[in-house]
């Protein structure tokens, strides 16, 4: 797991209107939650920032903000928390360093048991073939 601070200025949280049904109170107050984070101006060390970059996410825009929305909740607050931990769970996601695979050759063994194999069922496939009487 790695550690990382983001301060919140870096964060632009912004109260919009929920969509769906919600009776009288969805039409009054502004309890969905649009997140934004610049990952590019933001202070997350270089290597995280590319592989935050490279991910293809809907979430990410090509100028390179996450763009965050939250609207479960029927409070503001609960939505504000929920967006923050979908960033954190984006940036855990993108700290994951994955190791390189190494190419490697099938053994000797391997190969002519392969061969060996391949032989056996072509010569069972010729004997099906029409019997030759001469």
């Amino acid at each position: 797991m790695t550690i990382f601070h983001i301060s919140p200025d870096e964060v632009e949280l912004t109260a919009i209107r929920s969509q769906g049904p919600g009776g009288q109170n969805v039409n009054k107050v502004s309890s969905a939650i649009q997140l934004r984070f610049d990952v590019a101006s933001s202070s997350l060390p270089e290597d995280l920032k590319l592989r935050l970059l490279a991910l293809r996410d809907h979430r990410l825009t090509k100028s390179g903000v996450v763009v965050l929305k939250s609207q479960e909740h029927r409070s503001q607050d609960m939505n504000r928390m929920a967006a923050l931990l979908r960033l954190h769970d984006l940036l855990e996601l993108a700290a994951v360093v994955h190791k390189s695979r190494k190419a490697t050759k099938p053994s000797k063994n391997s190969q002519t048991k392969r061969v060996d194999s391949k032989v056996k069922r072509g010569q069972t496939k010729a004997l099906r073939g029409k019997a030759n009487w001469d």
